[in-house]
Parts: C-alpha cells; structure tokens; sequence
C-alpha cells in the first residue's frame, strides 16, 4: 500500500511553459508537491479541486489575469484561505498594490531568483507565531 503524500502542494499558473516548469521545478527540488494549471480557468478547477496549500499565479494570463483569479479564490468560502502568490515582470508599485489589495499575500517580480520564490512559499507556509 502506498502511503499518502504529506508534502505540502503548491498549485503554479502560467501560460508560459517554459516559466511554469521553471517555477514547478524549483519548488520540487525544494521538497513540495506541485500541480500545473496553464490558464485561468484550469487554475481555478484545481484551486477548488485539490485545495493548495499554496497557489503561485502569473498576472498576465490569457483570458483574466491572476489579479482576477486571486479575487475569484478570495470570495470563495472554498478557497479564501489557500496562500496566493503573483509572479509578474509588471513591478511598478500600483501593479503590486493591486495585487495586495486583490488578496495576494505576497508579490514577486519576474524574473525572479528561485531562492526568493521558496523563502515566500516556506514563510506563508509557517504557523503564526
């Protein structure tokens, strides 16, 4: 029998490949579980669906940004309390105040070091103190 997976999962949207296996990558190697979503809509089925520990989503995807997603997750009883997490090259201030103001509890530019990206998933993943 096979035991159950105990690692925390991280669910990572991007509708750039090459980025999302990148993120998915570094998260891996860092000891979580991770699932893929290319898209809004995929994002939000596995949100709902698996229940994240953690969700890391590009602003720009096609359709409705990951600003909309996090608004989408925040509303729903479901889903309000898994982390969120925006990757975005758009770093001007009012882009990341945006994002904050959305829901996100964290913003990190692209590019991005892989370190930063696992220092933020472990510290949302962290029991308050």
């Amino acid at each position: 029998m096979t035991e159950p997976d105990t690692r925390p999962l991280i669910l990572c949207a991007d509708d750039d490949d090459d980025i999302l296996s990148l993120v998915a990558l570094r998260l891996e190697r860092a000891g979580f579980a991770v699932r893929r979503a290319r898209d809004r809509e995929e994002a939000l089925e596995l949100a709902r669906e698996l229940h994240p520990a953690v969700a890391v989503l590009d602003v720009m995807m096609p359709r409705r940004t990951g600003i909309e997603v996090v608004g989408e997750l925040r509303s729903d009883p479901a889903t309000s309390d898994i982390k969120l997490i925006l990757l975005s090259a758009r770093v001007q201030q009012n882009d990341v105040d945006r994002g904050i103001d959305a829901g996100a509890d964290a913003y990190l530019p692209k590019p991005f070091k892989a370190v930063d990206l696992v220092e933020v998933v472990e510290g949302l993943l962290r029991p308050s103190a």
